[in-house]
Formats: structure tokens, sequence, C-alpha cells
């Protein structure tokens, strides 16, 4: 998937950026990446980790600057520990640590967690926590939150709908019985939805679910990519419904581009 943002930067643990108007700037740009996807894995299973972690839960026991960077770490470090900490602040009155502790979940994801996120996905009044819990309920894909993030897809504001119709992918990808409403959605959004980053990630998540359609579903898919490659008015929407369509590794699907390039209707 196309990008490669992060709620934090990896090499900067200790230096949180504190100003709430920062941070709101940093998260309104347009996101189409895994907020964790940059992780190196050796950095994170590195012998320092366990010290990191010890770190983080005796921060998160602090005041409010001390919590931040507490959940800072938790959203680089997987440590069962901190789940019972985690979870109080997703009803912190300061959405800033709402929404931290929301990606932090999304790194340490429990059970437990379920239930609260799926509340605040559908009535925290910011716009940014809720955007958080889209992309971290990615990370549960066998809890229930495909209808929630079906919802989501069709209702919410744009920054929360990407990140819906990437979380969609996993959500989905546990079989047919789920694969196929995520993806009637995400055709539909690939259709319709006004914003290119929304379409965009409905592209990517219908490649990534691909494999776990029926026939018919796959076949709508394919032309569903094609109408887009071919008349979508944004360029990145037509490179991620192309991209899409060469990761199927489909001869027919290949020979089909392939044509459109002959025939000069692709470059």
């Amino acid at each position: 998937m196309a990008g490669g943002w992060r709620p934090y930067d990896e090499n900067a643990t200790h230096d949180l950026v504190l100003d709430p108007d920062v941070l709101a700037a940093e998260l309104a740009q347009e996101l189409l990446g895994d907020p964790l996807d940059e992780i190196d894995p050796d950095d994170v299973e590195s012998s320092d980790a366990a010290a990191e972690c010890d770190l983080g839960l005796a921060l998160l026991q602090g005041d409010h600057e001390q919590r931040l960077q507490g959940l800072r770490i938790f959203c680089e470090h997987r440590d069962p520990r901190a789940t019972p900490q985690l979870l109080p602040l997703l009803e912190a009155p300061c959405p800033i640590e709402r929404m931290s502790a929301v990606y932090a979940l999304g790194r340490n994801p429990h059970p437990l967690a379920v239930e609260p996120l799926l509340a605040l996905l559908a009535s925290d009044s910011n716009g940014y926590v809720r955007k958080a819990v889209a992309w971290s309920l990615g990370n549960f894909p066998d809890a229930p939150v495909l209808n929630p993030l079906i919802r989501a897809l069709q209702v919410d504001v744009a920054a929360v709908r990407l990140w819906a119709a990437t979380s969609l992918a996993e959500a989905g990808s546990t079989g047919a019985a789920k694969a196929d409403p995520a993806a009637a959605q995400l055709l539909q959004s690939l259709r319709i939805d006004s914003e290119p980053a929304v379409r965009s990630n409905s592209a990517w998540a219908l490649g990534r679910l691909y494999p776990d359609l029926v026939d018919p579903r796959q076949q709508a898919v394919v032309q569903a990519l094609i109408h887009a490659l071919l008349e979508d008015q944004e360029a990145s929407v037509r490179d991620e419904a192309r991209l899409a369509l060469e990761q199927l590794e489909r001869p027919e699907v290949l020979e089909r581009l392939q044509t459109l390039v002959d025939e000069g209707l692709l470059a």
C-alpha cells in the first residue's frame, strides 16, 4: 500500500511533540499507509525493547506529558503488561491521549479493547480519535469489526473513511463470509466516494481481498478496477487500480492490461 506515515517519528522516541495544534496539523494530512509499517522489526525486538517497555509502563502512571511519552513507546513496542494501563486512557478527557491510546492498542491488540474501540468509532466527537480507531481495528480481524468499519466507510469524514477502507482489507480476509460484504462496500466507495484517497485505498483493499472472494465477486472487482484505471480523474487512483490489477497475477487480467496498452488506452 502506498505511503508510510506513522503517528510518531520512530527515530525520536523521547522527543514527543505535545502541541495539539502541531499534532492535529500532522494528522490532517491525507494518509495512505499503515502508521506502523516503517518500524524496523530488528529495532522493535532489540535488547533495549524490554527497558523501553519498563520505562513506558512507569510513564503511563505519571502526569499528562509523561503519559503521552509512555503511549508513544507502546505505539512502537508490544508488551501485554501495557493493556491494563492503556484501556482506561480510551476515556481520557484529552483527545490526544485518547488518540494515542487507540494507536497503542492497535500495536498491542487485546480482546478487551474491542468494545471500547467500537464505542469510540461510533460516538467520539473527535475525528482524529475516530481515524485512529479505524486504523487500529484492522488489527482485530477476528473481532466483530466488519459492520462498524463498513458504516464508517459509508458515513464518516474522509480521513476516517480512508482508514476504514484499509482496515476492511484485514477484517474481510478471514473468509468469504466477511470478504464479500467488505468488497461490496469497497466497490461502491471506489465508484462514488468524493475523496481520491478513499477511492485509492478502496482499490488497494479490493486487491487484497480478491483471493478470498467467490468468482462472481472477483469478476466484479476486476471490472471495477479496470473502470477506475480508465475513467477515474485522479492519477493516484488510476495508479492504485493498475497496481492492484497487476498484483492479482491472473494471466487473463494481465493480458487485458496488455491489450489496453496495445490499443493506446494505457501508457
